[in-house]
């Protein structure tokens, strides 16, 4: 019972990682798949000809190429504007702060549902017809949020005092700010970055109401073919794009340690 006892935390973390990654092994396996109809649910045999032409399906890669626009886009946008919403909210104190902070709230509480469709109204009150730039500007707007309460973390986590002493030192505030300050906040914008980026990219119901017919991005394109089959290039894409993510976290991971150690 002891040794039950030490190691169930670690049983029951090992069984949650493997739930949760067990849809992207299944989706790996199956881009190795020889396309047998139209859904590709049955393992065939292992193939890589999906793996030799990923754009083999139409407007596959079409789609996937304005789900990175976007996304890289709407994720550099949201960076930079809710880093300095950030810096604001967890330096200063001004008139309407409280009401900033609900206002960041607001998107990130809201369903999807009601964001889109409340888009769709204004982009047509505007005269903004939909399509790529309107997707653009809605991704933007809600990936600000995420991007804000990311950093700002990160902001009041830090220890004044290490400014003070570059002040001290002879620092301008520039050069405060970019030797001391920046490089302490650039994990917080970071992760504020790459969560804008996977969140714009995998949207599907806000893009659905602000999307027109000549902009599909991969979400929608995935939902489309669901309904008349499958290919496997899909799970290609899907496998790629899961093996960069892991990648970057992994990397980011080591980069820390090394400094770490350094340190």
């Amino acid at each position: 019972m002891a040794w039950v006892r030490r190691h169930l935390l670690t049983a029951a973390a090992m069984v949650t990682l493997f739930i949760l990654l067990l849809p992207n092994v299944v989706v790996a396996l199956f881009s190795f798949n020889k396309p047998n109809g139209r859904y590709n649910y049955q393992w065939v045999r292992f193939s890589t000809d999906a793996w030799a032409n990923p754009c083999g399906t139409p407007g596959i890669c079409d789609s996937l190429g304005l789900s990175l626009r976007i996304g890289v886009t709407a994720s550099l946008v949201a960076t930079l504007l809710g880093t300095m919403v950030a810096f604001a909210l967890g330096r200063f104190r001004f008139r309407g702060r409280a009401t900033t902070n609900l206002l960041i709230f607001m998107p990130m509480a809201t369903p999807e549902v009601v964001m889109g469709s409340s888009l769709l109204t204004l982009f047509v009150m505007m005269g903004l017809s939909t399509g790529a730039l309107a997707i653009l500007i809605a991704h933007i707007m809600f990936c600000v949020s995420f991007v804000v309460v990311a950093v700002k973390a990160r902001v009041a986590s830090l220890d004044p005092r290490l400014e003070e002493a570059a002040a001290d030192l002879g620092a301008t505030p520039v050069a405060t700010f970019m030797k001391v300050t920046l490089p302490l906040v650039a994990p917080g914008i970071a992760a504020g970055a790459l969560l804008a980026f996977s969140l714009s990219f995998d949207d599907y119901i806000i893009t659905n109401f602000n999307a027109s017919p000549s902009s599909i991005t991969f979400p929608m394109y995935v939902w489309g073919a669901a309904q008349r089959g499958t290919p496997v290039q899909i799970n290609v894409v899907g496998t790629v794009m899961f093996v960069l993510s892991v990648g970057i976290v992994l990397t980011a991971q080591l980069i820390s340690r090394s400094r770490t150690k350094k340190a």
